[in-house]
């Protein structure tokens, strides 16, 4: 990676930072079209409006990123992010796995969301963290931007899954043979 802007020397902190940075732009860059399956698998409207205003949300993380990118004078480039990929892959799962309609349904989709959120919330935390080491405040204070974003999405989630879904979840009968 090449040297980041207003950085006195090259550091392997540097490079760890732009590593986290590509990764959460891929990341953000996928969850895009995560939240729109979730959204077109969740069954109550409240939950639906979540994910598609989160999703709306996500568009400005990539372009903040970007603007993250532009600071430190290097490309935006995506790097997969293991973790991420694998909490993808249980949203998929928590889809194939419960019935259409379900309130079941919808609290796995919570769950999963907020496994997404929780993971992004730790790396922005430490993003910000890192940009303040490396002397990036413009950089820092846009992470620190997103992170409060997450932490807001997070919230909500959890409102709506104690309003009356994990409830409902809980009063539908067991699948045959469970």
């Amino acid at each position: 990676m090449e040297l980041l802007k207003g950085s006195m020397i090259h550091s392997k902190l540097d490079d760890f930072f732009a590593t986290m940075l590509s990764e959460m732009y891929w990341s953000e860059k996928n969850l895009i079209n995560v939240l729109t399956t979730m959204a077109n698998a969740a069954t109550e409207t409240e939950l639906q409006e979540a994910f598609n205003a989160h999703k709306s949300e996500t568009e400005t993380h990539v372009r903040r990123l970007e603007q993250v990118f532009t600071l430190l004078g290097i490309p935006a480039e995506p790097v997969p992010s293991i973790g991420l990929q694998g909490l993808f892959d249980e949203g998929w799962q928590v889809i194939d796995e419960t019935d259409e309609g379900s309130a079941q349904r919808d609290v796995a989709l919570i769950i999963a969301a907020q496994k997404v959120e929780h993971y992004e919330m730790s790396c922005y935390g430490s993003l910000v963290t890192l940009a303040r080491t490396l002397g990036q405040k413009e950089a820092a204070d846009l992470l620190a931007e997103t992170l409060q974003e997450e932490k807001e999405t997070d919230a909500k989630l959890t409102i709506i899954a104690e309003s009356h879904i994990n409830e409902e979840a809980s009063q539908e009968p067991a699948a045959a043979g469970h």
